[in-house]
């Protein structure tokens, strides 16, 4: 649920970028930040290890153009795919508002994309959310490998909902700001829906 403070007249919603290691997540939030003006957003953390791996989480909070009285904020984050950081990956995914799968289409990783995926489902049940209910966008990176899973494949095991995907080629920022705009999109018409706002159709 965004984070509704009415004093202010501020909502903060949060997209997490999820996916297994190295997949790219840090690339497509880089990519999105680069293209944002200075003045809409702030400066992009990131932490990584020597293995440039992210360590902890990248983040940054965008601007976006207020609706009805309603400042909006989104709050991006990327969260590590190693296994290890399991509870990093947790406490970023509490308050999710949307999320965007970043799957490596590296054909020897698909296991790898379908664990990530699972690993996901299994913690926003444990907070009680409903997968179904999350806005969700499904990014297939690395199109240009050699070796790659056909994206009719990714659409049979991953995206059990048919929810919106693109094909991506991030470290070219091909595919990246379609697949961020989409969440956008998708978050705020959940966010229109919210009855505490009341908001009208504009």
């Amino acid at each position: 649920m965004p984070i509704i403070n009415f004093k202010t007249k501020e909502i903060n919603c949060k997209v997490v970028y999820v996916g297994p290691s190295l997949g790219g997540k840090t690339t497509n939030i880089q990519a999105i930040h680069h293209e944002v003006s200075p003045d809409q957003r702030t400066p992009l953390q990131s932490v990584n290890t020597d293995g440039d791996r992210t360590l902890f989480f990248d983040y940054f909070a965008l601007n976006m153009e207020e609706i009805q009285g309603f400042k909006i904020k989104f709050l991006i984050y990327g969260v590590p795919g190693q296994p290890y950081y399991k509870s990093t990956r947790k406490m970023v995914l509490n308050g999710v508002d949307g999320l965007v799968f970043i799957a490596d289409s590296a054909k020897y990783r698909f296991s790898d994309n379908l664990e990530s995926l699972l690993d996901i489902k299994g913690m926003l049940m444990e907070y009680g959310y409903v997968y179904e209910d999350i806005p969700i966008v499904f990014q297939y990176n690395k199109r240009d490998l050699p070796e790659t899973t056909p994206v009719g494949e990714f659409q049979r095991v991953l995206n059990d909902r048919n929810a919106p995907y693109f094909e991506s080629i991030a470290i070219e920022d091909k595919g990246v700001q379609e697949t961020f705009r989409r969440i956008c999109k998708d978050v705020m018409k959940k966010l229109y829906q919210n009855p505490k706002l009341g908001f009208k159709p504009s």
